[in-house]
């Protein structure tokens, strides 16, 4: 009799995805190992699981964006201030340094050694 084959949850898998676990960290909580989650994945259409996550774990950037972007609209502004170096370039330049050292003027004279 072949052994049992493995069922994977793609629902849970995708949600893992989208907040970004590791492989190893998707198979541990499926309950099975790395490879047989790659295994699986290839058996049933889907790739490797580089691939899957590739797909996959956009979904979770985009709810971050836009997680982010709402903290800022509700006036985060420690928000504002990382997405407008982000997204518009902009910087927090330093206080002007004061100016302590002194100039001076200086000649130097080479001579060439005759002999």
């Amino acid at each position: 009799m072949p052994p049992k084959r493995t069922k994977i949850d793609y629902k849970v898998l995708k949600e893992l995805c989208q907040i970004h676990c590791t492989g190893e960290e998707c198979a541990a909580i499926l309950g099975i190992d790395y490879d047989t989650l790659n295994r699986r994945l290839e058996q049933d259409g889907k790739g490797c699981f580089t691939d899957y996550f590739k797909k996959h774990s956009s979904g979770g950037k985009a709810s971050l964006r836009r997680r982010q972007f709402q903290a800022a609209d509700d006036g985060s502004i420690p928000m504002m201030i990382w997405l407008g170096k982000q997204h518009l370039g902009q910087l927090e330049s330093p206080p002007p340094e004061k100016d302590d050292s002194e100039t001076f003027d200086v000649t130097l004279t080479v001579r060439k050694k005759v002999e």
